[in-house]
């Protein structure tokens, strides 16, 4: 996102009035589905009124995985992974859903602007306004709503994403999920990309593996790693889709050290554990303000599970 862009995007809300008290400690890691307390990017939450919640986060000067590759920035997937925290604080705090539930996502997007992500002298606190709009009610209980929200930082506007998603009791999860409820991720086999090509350091921290075919990526998950799989779950998690999606944007621009500005993606169904996926990254459009939009598409046995478009900003 360019700050053009940012310009004409108007607020759903209007600017949240300072608050201090949102960003005196991380919330309970339970209430954002965190093992590590260390992975907790939200603060506080404040009742807005109107289906609105103000929810405060802090972005760290450095983490250990989300982090950009000119090293002047925040990463800005960090916004993604803080609507992600934020929806299932409000999920759990502002709706009354149990902390038995399960959560999945249809849609998720973030957009931030290359200049609001500035690392600076201390770490950025950010306030989040969240919009709910579909709410899905059975009786008393909420099934799942829309999500829109604006990212203030310092007052000024740096962001903006939603989310989509449904939550269901544990037993109707299970039933939704059959044989699939006990599902592990298997430790990867294949190699991973050289970690220069994806704008990571670490063999670790990359999720493809190569194919041979240009544009096309196998995906790779490791469940013993620390961030992207925190806690043991039966699919694919959104952010290592998010995560791969980027990675194979940045390989077929041959940019590494690009920031990926902007990522929306749409899920078709669970990205399953044990099912080769191949990631395919498509013809790159570039704009005239330093930004590229690419479009990638997940699939397993030959059927789409996730399409996600990824803006790349190459800029300085």
């Amino acid at each position: 996102m360019c700050a053009l862009t940012l310009a004409d995007h108007q607020p759903r809300q209007p600017q949240p009035a300072p608050d201090p008290q949102l960003f005196l400690q991380t919330v309970p890691r339970t209430l954002v589905h965190r093992a590590s307390v260390a992975e907790v990017l939200v603060t506080g939450l404040r009742d807005g009124g109107q289906d609105t919640f103000v929810v405060g986060a802090q972005w760290p000067r450095g983490h250990s995985y989300y982090r950009a590759a000119d090293g002047r920035r925040h990463d800005p997937m960090l916004l993604g992974e803080c609507i992600r925290q934020a929806v299932l604080l409000i999920s759990h705090e502002g709706m009354r859903i149990s902390l038995g539930h399960h959560f999945f996502s249809h849609t998720t997007s973030y957009e931030v602007d290359p200049d609001g992500a500035r690392l600076a002298d201390r770490p950025a606190d950010i306030v989040l306004t969240a919009r709910l709009a579909g709410i899905k009610r059975r009786g008393t209980a909420v099934g799942g709503f829309e999500a829109a929200v604006d990212c203030h930082r310092e007052g000024r506007l740096i962001g903006h994403g939603t989310m989509t998603m449904t939550c269901v009791p544990k037993a109707t999860y299970r039933r939704l999920r059959g044989g699939r409820a006990d599902a592990r991720a298997p430790r990867p086999t294949a190699a991973p990309v050289p970690p220069g090509t994806v704008g990571r350091r670490e063999e670790s921290d990359v999720v493809l593996a190569g194919t041979g075919v240009e544009g096309v990526w196998s995906l790779r998950v490791d469940p013993d790693h620390p961030v992207l799989f925190d806690h043991p779950v039966d699919h694919v998690p959104g952010m290592v889709v998010m995560e791969a999606a980027r990675q194979a944007a940045l390989a077929a621009l041959g940019r590494p050290d690009g920031l990926a500005t902007g990522c929306a993606i749409t899920f078709e169904r669970f990205v399953e554990f044990g099912v080769a996926c191949l990631v395919t990254a498509g013809t790159p459009v570039t704009h005239g303000d330093g930004r590229h939009t690419l479009p990638v598409r997940f699939t397993q046995e030959d059927v789409t599970v996730a399409s996600a478009e990824v803006t790349l900003w190459t800029g300085r």
